[in-house]
């Protein structure tokens, strides 16, 4: 990439791929923005190459909003888990969004609804450049991620619940562009219970397999329940035990969501929930 290259009129996410492709052993990604962080994990995640070890060195606020969407995050934690992606923090505000490589520095610079990608590729700049962010990473906080990695939530789910449920999971997730569960897109919590009344599994599997995977404690689990059954999208039905109160079983309770597709799942239940 030489000094001419500058990446105009692109989106973020074809100027992360250009980086990319061009195979560099390690990238510093410094102050991105939202939409930044969103599309570097996306990009990431869908990469079919070797990805360079990518750095991320955000706002702290940034980082929490952004990870706030379980599909963003799950996504993210699964890239940490196999090395691919650090994410670490700063109090100070850098004056630039750039990526920075070993061989090239690029501003992100935003005006309106377009992303330009201003390029140098100058030994000597991005050489001190490189040092100055490395040196900057090297003090800074490292961001702690709760939400488990995506690949082990769908592993866990298919051996702890059904392989049904699994696929219902992956297809009802595929169908949404957000999981924030503030009214843009459902939570995780949610979605898991859904697929689980879908699939007639028992509340007490699903919430205690959503705690030990790390999504939320069984008394999320069970306080959504509530919610759910009080909105009528679902209900249950109890199933007696040898020994103790018996469990109860979750059924779609709602005729919309019972004739939905998979993949309409999250939409009919979002329209019911706003």
């Amino acid at each position: 990439m030489d000094t001419e290259s500058n990446l105009l009129d692109q989106d973020i996410a074809d100027i992360l791929r250009t980086v990319v492709d061009d195979a560099p052993d390690a990238m510093l990604v410094v102050n991105p923005s939202k939409d930044t962080i969103e599309e570097l994990i996306n990009v990431a995640t869908d990469y079919e190459g070797d990805l360079p070890t990518v750095r991320m060195l955000a706002q702290e606020g940034t980082l929490k909003d952004v990870m706030e969407d379980f599909i963003v995050a799950s996504n993210a934690a699964d890239l940490i888990d196999a090395g691919e992606l650090s994410l670490r923090t700063t109090d100070e505000v850098p004056s630039n969004s750039l990526l920075v490589t070993d061989e090239v520095v690029i501003a992100l610079v935003t005006a309106d609804d377009h992303v330009g990608g201003l390029t140098t590729d100058d030994e000597t700049f991005v050489g001190d450049a490189y040092d100055s962010y490395e040196a900057q990473w090297e003090d800074a906080s490292q961001f702690s991620l709760r939400t488990p990695p995506l690949s082990r939530v769908r592993e866990t789910l298919g051996d702890e619940i059904s392989p049904d449920a699994q696929e219902d999971f992956d297809e009802v997730l595929s169908s949404m562009e957000t999981a924030r569960g503030d009214g843009d897109g459902l939570d995780e919590v949610t979605i898991s219970l859904l697929v689980a009344a879908k699939n007639e599994a028992l509340l007490y599997d699903i919430s205690k397999w959503g705690e030990d995977v790390g999504i939320a404690s069984k008394a999320t689990f069970s306080r959504t329940k509530t919610k759910l059954e009080d909105m009528g999208l679902i209900g249950t039905e109890k199933v007696p035990i040898d020994v103790g109160r018996p469990r109860l079983r979750l059924k779609l309770a709602n005729d919309d969501l019972r004739s939905a597709d998979t993949d309409q799942i999250a939409g009919v239940a979002q329209s019911m929930l706003n």
